[in-house]
């Protein structure tokens, strides 16, 4: 995959992981489908004259700064509660059942009630639902992925989450673009209701796929943990291969559990550095979104129209094309180079790319600034997806021991979501004109470039590279290396199954120094 070789002395086949990994990846059209959908939505005539308001200074309906917030930051508000439930739900439904919930029931619901609604209330109903599904896939994919992979290749399929999101923002650049001119309210329906054939590949590929082994274990089923790596290594169930690495993961859980059971009130502590770990996270995950992505995929189409482009359609799906092409880098090279140095990279990228933008927006207002603007846009999709897009699910999902897996992943994500709230609640407040607003416009952009300027300082002192690792080498990784810069070229040597429930790695020289 992608010129990325399975190690010589690894037996059976690594593609039905791969397969199962990458389809469950899937995940991410939903919540990029819908973020491309409403970007394109609001500027649609037909939405305005359904949900739109009379404004006084012009005497035409449109949709005003405070409509327009609620709208797109109410999905998020969704996807914060929903990434939260998912660690419960994760645990009690387990893994694959907890796929199924969210998009079958959860996130159909929230379709079904933005297909009925005449009325914004029940519009914004819809989406909150709909949030709620996509919050509990977002931390549930990342965890799924992570406990069926080999270390090898885990890093770029996890990633394929990132790419399914660009996939699903092309997509809804598509539809919308194919609909806005309907003369009815098909023009904004049709993208909506085009989500349910979305929730249903999800619903029945999960009925087909098998649960976790590393869940099963979590759960005391040996055997069916046994049946499901055979399955994901294609190997019989009772292969040396297989044994050795079921045994592996039952050990290093055995220990885990052997120093008490998983609470999130353990995620706070510093056992096993696991406040370090969360607190890289949510950071991470924070700022993310703060990079500014979102902004051009929420309120693009919007921001393009009113800063006098003739086609804004057409620029936002050339932005989504963008975005998809370059996120094929990322699954490459995050394996190739690893986490650490990508993410420097990506940052280092965007917070130049978003300086010109803003310097170039406001120093003209030529055509030829207008092209500059829009190809620095495009040059900046392209480290962000290529970076930070992927690589955030990545670490978060490698970071956490099996015990408290999905409730860190619940809480980093949620911090995603948290952001992603926050940013579409107040950039219409913050760009847009009018009574109220600050009226930033492109200088937006020297916010978003300030918060990248921040990314590459984070990476350099809290992401440790984990490339290459399984899940539980991981974990030896935060026990025996206290600082993030030391860990590359870090040699993991203590099996857990090696080792009895009472011993626990001790300090490396390096960090006795």
């Amino acid at each position: 995959m992608l010129g990325l070789k399975k190690p010589e002395n690894e037996a059976g086949s690594s593609v039905p992981a791969i397969l199962m990994g990458a389809f469950v990846a899937f995940g991410g059209v939903l919540y990029g489908y819908d973020t491309g959908t409403i970007s394109g939505i609001l500027a649609m005539k037909e939405f305005v004259n359904q949900y739109g308001a009379m404004d006084s200074s012009t005497g035409e309906l449109a949709i005003s700064s405070s409509t327009s917030s609620l709208v797109v930051s109410i999905l998020s508000a969704g996807t914060f509660f929903g990434a939260l439930m998912a660690g419960p739900i994760g645990d009690i439904l387990g893994r694959r059942y907890g796929l199924i919930f969210a998009t079958f029931i959860v996130f159909n619901f929230g379709i079904i009630l933005q297909m009925a609604s005449s009325s914004i209330p029940l519009f914004v109903a819809g989406r909150f639902f709909a949030g709620l599904g996509v919050g509990i896939l977002s931390s549930l994919v990342p965890c799924y992925q992570s406990e069926t992979l080999p270390k090898w290749i885990r890093g770029t399929v996890v990633a394929c989450y990132q790419l399914a999101i660009t996939i699903g923002l092309l997509i809804a650049s598509i539809v919308n673009n194919s609909t806005q001119y309907r003369d009815d309210s098909g023009a904004y329906r049709i993208p909506i209701g085009v989500q349910f054939a979305w929730g249903l590949i999800i619903t029945i590929g999960m009925l087909i796929l098998p649960e976790t082994p590393r869940y099963l274990i979590k759960r005391g089923n040996m055997e069916a943990a046994a049946l499901s790596l055979s399955r994901l290594r294609k190997l019989p169930a009772d292969h040396p291969q297989v044994k050795q690495e079921l045994e592996e993961i039952r050990a290093s859980h055995e220990y885990e559990m052997s120093l008490g059971k998983a609470s999130y009130a353990d995620l706070f502590s510093n056992d096993g550095h696991l406040r370090k770990r969360l607190i890289t996270g949510c950071l991470l995950q924070m700022l993310q979104q703060l990079a500014g992505i979102n902004f051009i995929f929420y309120y693009g189409t919007t921001f393009f129209k009113q800063s006098g482009f003739s086609q804004p359609f057409l620029i936002q799906l050339i932005t989504n094309l963008v975005n998809v092409v370059s996120t094929f880098p990322g699954l490459y090279l995050v394996e190739k180079w690893g986490r650490r140095p990508l993410l420097l990279f990506g940052a280092v990228g965007m917070c130049i790319c978003q300086f010109i933008i803003s310097a170039v927006g406001v120093a003209s207002h030529t055509e030829a600034a207008s092209q500059a603007l829009i190809a620095f846009v495009c040059i900046y999709i392209f480290f962000f997806a290529a970076s930070w897009g992927p690589v955030a699910w990545v670490v978060t999902g490698e970071i956490f021991p099996l015990k408290v897996r999905s409730k860190g992943l619940s809480i980093t994500t949620a911090s995603n979501w948290l952001m992603n709230w926050a940013i579409a609640f107040a950039t219409p407040y913050i760009v847009d004109s009018g009574p109220g607003n600050a009226n930033l416009g492109v200088k937006v952009f020297f916010i978003w470039g300030s918060a990248c300027f921040l990314c590459a300082g984070f990476t350099y002192f809290l992401i440790y590279e984990t490339k290459n690792m399984t899940l539980e080498q991981v974990d030896e990784l935060y026990d025996q290396v206290s600082k993030a810069w030391r860990s590359p070229g870090y040699v993991p040597s203590v099996q857990h199954s090696d080792q009895t429930h009472e011993e626990k790695p001790s300090d490396s020289p390096e960090d006795k120094a």
